[in-house]
């Protein structure tokens, strides 16, 4: 799904960064794109439902323009002087351990997106060759068993991500120049900002598990469905990984009662949408890790001067 960047427009009314002028234009760039996300982050983090594809995208978006103009920060005349004169070589260190983890959670969350889109794939299949066939039960728990194993890899990354968070900032910038201040300062705040991001995206693929148990098919996972469905988007809800638990456990009672024909339809429907989300959440993590690999190779070369 594409998002442009127009899409981020929006106002922000909390915290800004001033950066002096003598770094412009690159410093302003970077406060309006960091401006932008931390609404994106405040949203995201109030919002009573999971984030949905679009949300998340919108945040994947910002994060790539956020990366191009801190690229353009670090290379600029008046940082490179800066670091020229002011050797801080503990700060470097802090900004290469931090750009390792966020590799790391990059990759381990486009695995677990390749997983999912697999999952996906192999349902689809299987629901145009069997139907409504109560064979085809078989393939739903074996969906949900997935699911269910995924939470698990969720939780560890979850937790390797609030660990990166909380070392943010360990080293003091008490002794360093001016300038290498607020470059090491933006480092940190596009760091913490790419972590909202990535737990973002591994809570999209995380629900509640009274929703993936698949005999727990609740009076109230029933009038989320019947809402989504009447809404005909399945967002403001449940996410696009809720909408296809709950498909699921539709066509689950739709064989019991021998009238699958409408609950395959619509775990077909939701199916769609999620392999179109997932690839296109793919592609940003894709795009993600290569400026994530540029951001360190510039860390890098500052550090080797």
């Amino acid at each position: 799904m594409a998002v442009s960047s127009a899409s981020l427009g929006f106002q922000c009314h909390g915290r800004s960064i001033s950066l002096p002028s003598r770094l412009q234009p690159n410093s302003t760039k970077i406060e309006t794109e960091l401006n932008k996300l931390k609404t994106w982050e405040v949203s995201s983090v109030s919002a009573a439902a999971p984030l949905n594809t679009e949300s998340i995208q919108k945040g994947l978006v910002g994060l790539a323009e956020l990366y191009n103009s801190l690229e353009e920060l670090v290379h600029s005349p008046a940082t490179q002087q800066a670091l020229l004169h002011h050797h801080h070589d503990i700060l470097v260190e802090d900004a290469l351990e931090a750009s390792i983890g966020l590799l790391d959670s990059c990759g381990a969350i486009r695995d677990l997106m390749s997983m999912m889109k697999e999952q996906v794939h192999d349902l689809q299949s299987a629901l145009r060759r069997k139907g409504g066939d109560s064979s085809i039960d078989n393939n739903i728990r074996a969906y949900f068993s997935f699911r269910k194993r995924v939470k698990k890899e969720i939780s560890k990354n979850l937790r390797a991500l609030k660990q990166m968070e909380n070392n943010i900032g360990a080293s003091p910038l008490l002794d360093a120049n001016h300038h290498v201040s607020l470059v090491t300062r933006l480092q940190r705040e596009v760091t913490s900002i790419t972590i909202s991001v990535f737990r973002s995206l591994l809570l999209f693929m995380s629900v509640p598990s009274s929703i993936t148990n698949p005999n727990g098919w609740s009076l109230i996972s029933k009038l989320m469905l019947t809402r989504s469905v009447a809404s005909g988007k399945g967002h403001g809800i449940v996410n696009e990984v809720g909408c296809v638990d709950l498909a699921l456990k539709s066509l689950h009672d739709h064989i019991k009662n021998n009238d699958a024909r409408v609950g395959v339809e619509m775990a077909s429907q939701r199916l769609k949408t999620l392999d179109g989300c997932v690839e296109g959440l793919e592609d940003g993590l894709i795009g993600l890790f290569r400026q994530l690999i540029k951001s360190r190779v510039s860390l890098l070369n500052i550090f080797a001067q």
